[in-house]
């Protein structure tokens, strides 16, 4: 327990509001990375970045030019907190791989080395709510993600045992209709459609939204 809390405290010292550890061993072959580079990286940290209320309250029914600048600075800084982290654990002697926040390594299938979100429900950090993206009891969606594979033997945390209950304040504000009652029913088409249509409108350069995090504000902060 002695690493795991030390690499927290060094985690929050560097900004990161949520720190979870998960054990992957069982879903490795679904990242994309050689066999050798995950041999033995069964573990991983997956730290979570709060985002700028205000920037997301700007949010109407489009994402603003200053979320897209806040949403490119939240996954610059995340990936320079995941490189000091991961230095750290290497100084205890262990080996560590950041792997970027937001980077794309197949665009046909919008697919990246691994799911932050999916590494965040296993390490405990939220849960997947009915906008498809991962949701804290405390923050909602208003976060963003970055993962750490490791070999260090840290104690994995428990997954979080919430959902959305009655909260439904992304399904009427979602301007592609693809949030419903059921997050199973989730229509990831038409949010991607969407998506496109913001980029190619130039209202962004990248296919993002903004609109259900601003709406996903996490209990006690409706």
């Amino acid at each position: 327990m002695q690493l795991k809390d030390e690499l927290k405290k060094f985690a929050q010292d560097l900004g990161i509001s949520l720190f979870g550890v998960a054990c992957v061993n069982a879903i490795k072959k679904e990242f994309i990375f050689s066999d050798e580079t995950l041999r033995d990286l069964d573990y991983t940290i997956s730290l979570g970045l709060r985002l700028s209320d205000g920037v997301l309250e700007d949010i109407t029914s489009f994402p603003t030019k200053i979320y897209y600048h806040h949403y490119r600075q939240a996954n610059a800084i995340l990936d320079q907190i995941a490189f000091k982290v991961s230095n750290f654990i290497q100084s205890k002697g262990y080996k560590a791989l950041p792997v970027p926040a937001s980077q794309i390594v197949d665009w046909a299938k919008q697919t990246s080395h691994l799911s932050h979100k999916r590494i965040g429900e296993l390490a405990g950090i939220g849960f997947i709510g009915r906008n498809n993206l991962l949701v804290n009891p405390d923050l909602g969606a208003r976060f963003r993600l970055v993962t750490i594979l490791t070999n260090a033997p840290l104690e994995p945390d428990d997954k979080i045992k919430d959902d959305c209950g009655e909260c439904m304040a992304c399904i009427s504000v979602c301007p592609a209709g693809a949030i419903k009652e059921k997050k199973e029913d989730f229509d990831h088409i038409k949010c991607f459609e969407k998506l496109k249509e913001f980029r190619d409108k130039r209202l962004v350069d990248q296919f993002i939204c903004g609109v259900c995090v601003k709406a996903c504000k996490g209990k006690g902060r409706e």
